[in-house]
């Protein structure tokens, strides 16, 4: 009777374990069911601040997009001097326009390349907060005297 105590304690403690993770949380010290789930609630909490304490990744477009805007304007200016001839004639209002409509074409592109950017450095870091999250469960798991089997 015991033995299928444990048994049905195992298999209800893997289907509990609300992270995901299919693991299976066997008692080492005759802990009970009771302290058995504090133990895995507390564990879960752990590993959850563990994983929330990295900041998301944020401000790729806007920054994409100025960095695109800057690169622009500059690119008009050193194009225009290679014209000089028509650049110098041209008036400053004119000049003006032209490197802003570069710096806004530019920028857009920088908006799309710092956008992706993003979207990859946030997939990245939800991996490895995945991954500290999962070793700071069974860390703690293990410390309070658990076997934590895959």
């Amino acid at each position: 009777m015991n033995r299928l105590s444990s048994i049905s304690l195992c298999v209800a403690l893997s289907a509990a374990c609300t992270q995901g993770w299919a693991e299976t949380v066997v008692p080492m010290k005759g802990q009970t069911s009771q302290q058995t789930q504090l133990d895995i609630n507390e564990c879960n909490s752990v590993a959850a601040s563990q994983a929330s304490s990295t900041a998301p990744a944020t401000g790729g477009r806007l920054k994409g997009a100025a960095a695109g805007a800057a690169a622009g304007a500059a690119g008009a200016q050193v194009r225009g001097r290679q014209h000089d001839e028509f650049y110098d004639r041209a008036d400053d209002d004119v000049k003006q326009d032209y490197r802003q409509n570069r710096a806004k074409e530019t920028a857009a592109a920088g908006m799309v390349v710092g956008g992706s950017r993003q979207r990859q450095e946030r997939r990245a870091q939800e991996k490895t907060s995945a991954a500290t999250s999962s070793t700071a469960y069974t860390s703690c798991l293990q410390g309070k005297g658990y076997q934590v089997n895959p």
